[in-house]
C-alpha cells in the first residue's frame, strides 16, 4: 500500500517497496518536499554555486571499491580495476558536497551513513525524480536549466527538444546547455574528465544543472563550482526520463511516457540493467 503522505503531485509512483507503506519512515515528506523546492529557487535566484549529490546503493558499491552491479570494472563507471585509478579522490570527493540526498529506503540510509559519515542526509532523492516527473524543474526554470550528463544521452535530448511536441510535455522550450561527459569509463581518468566537462561549463549560461553522471560525480560534483557559479543537482535516473530511457518501476516514474524519435539508433545508449523497451512510449512526429 502506497500512503499519500508520500505522493508528489503530478507523479505516480509504483514502486512497492515497504518503506512507502509506513509513515514513519519518513512522517515530513510532504513538508520536506515544499522546503526543498522554496531552497532550490532561492539558491538560483540569489545565483549561488551549490551541489546536491544524490547517494544511492551503487555509490556504497563504488566508495567501498566492491564489484557489485554498475560498480563492477568494466561494466560502465571504470574500465580498469580499483587499484588502477585514484579511487581516494573519490572517496574524498564524496564528502565535498554542500548538500545529500538519498531515497528513503531505510537500507540506503544506513549504506551512506557507513561510507560519508561525517554528514547529514539533507533530502529524499525521490524529490529528485518526482519533480522531473511532473515537470516541476523544467516549468519553474524555464530559460535558466541545462543539463549535464553521458554524451548519446545528451546528444538524444538535444534532438528530442527539436520536437514542438516534447517542448510541451516537458514545459520547456529548450535546455539552454547540453554539456557531456563520456558514456563509459568517465572514472579511469579524473582529471581528463574534469578538463572536458571545464572547457564545456566556461561557456554556459545556465543557473541550474539537472546531473547524472554516474559514479564519476563522487570526485567531480564538487569541482564544477570551480569552473561555474550555479546550482548542481544530481537527479541520477532523471536524464534517463528525459532521454526517454527511464523504467516506470523507478521511483516517481509510474506515470512518465518514454517518449521517442524515430531513426536514432537507441542501441547506443548504456542502458545497463532496466527494462525500458516494455515501458510506456511515444513515438514523436516533427
Amino acid at each position: 500500500m502506497f500512503l499519500k503522505n508520500y505522493e508528489i503531485e503530478g507523479a505516480a509512483n509504483l514502486d512497492t517497496d515497504p518503506c512507502f507503506a509506513d509513515v514513519s519512515t519518513y512522517k515530513d515528506f510532504a513538508a520536506h518536499l515544499c522546503q526543498f523546492k522554496h531552497l532550490l529557487r532561492n539558491l538560483v535566484d540569489k545565483g549561488e554555486s551549490k551541489t546536491f549529490y544524490k547517494f544511492g546503493d551503487g555509490d556504497y558499491f563504488f566508495l567501498k571499491a566492491e564489484a557489485v552491479g554498475s560498480a563492477t570494472p568494466g561494466r560502465r563507471a571504470l574500465s580498469k580495476s580499483y587499484s588502477d585509478i585514484d579511487h581516494e579522490s573519490f572517496v574524498e570527493g564524496s564528502k565535498l558536497s554542500d548538500y545529500y540526498t538519498v531515497e528513503i529506503y531505510p537500507r540506503n540510509r544506513d549504506k551512506f551513513r557507513e561510507v560519508i559519515p561525517d554528514k547529514k542526509i539533507d533530502f529524499p532523492a525521490e524529490y529528485g525524480y518526482g519533480l522531473i516527473a511532473n515537470k516541476w524543474l523544467t516549468e519553474s526554470f524555464r530559460g535558466q536549466i541545462g543539463i549535464i550528463g553521458a554524451k548519446p544521452k545528451v546528444e538524444l535530448i538535444q534532438k528530442m527538444m527539436e520536437y514542438k511536441e516534447y517542448q510541451n510535455h516537458l514545459h520547456l522550450d529548450r535546455f539552454e546547455d547540453y554539456i557531456h561527459i563520456p558514456q563509459q569509463f568517465a572514472c579511469d581518468d579524473i582529471n581528463a574528465t574534469e578538463r572536458m566537462v571545464a572547457e564545456q561549463l566556461e561557456k554556459s549560461t545556465s543557473k541550474i544543472f539537472l546531473v547524472g553522471i554516474g559514479h564519476v560525480k563522487s570526485a567531480l560534483l564538487h569541482r564544477l563550482k570551480k569552473y561555474k557559479d550555479a546550482v548542481f543537482l544530481d537527479v541520477g535516473t532523471g536524464i534517463d526520463a528525459l532521454a526517454g530511457i527511464v523504467d516506470h518501476y523507478r521511483p516517481y516514474m509510474g506515470g512518465w511516457i518514454n517518449h521517442r524519435i524515430p531513426d536514432f539508433d537507441y542501441g547506443q545508449i548504456d542502458i545497463l540493467q532496466y527494462d525500458i523497451w516494455n515501458t510506456p512510449h511515444k513515438t514523436m512526429e516533427k
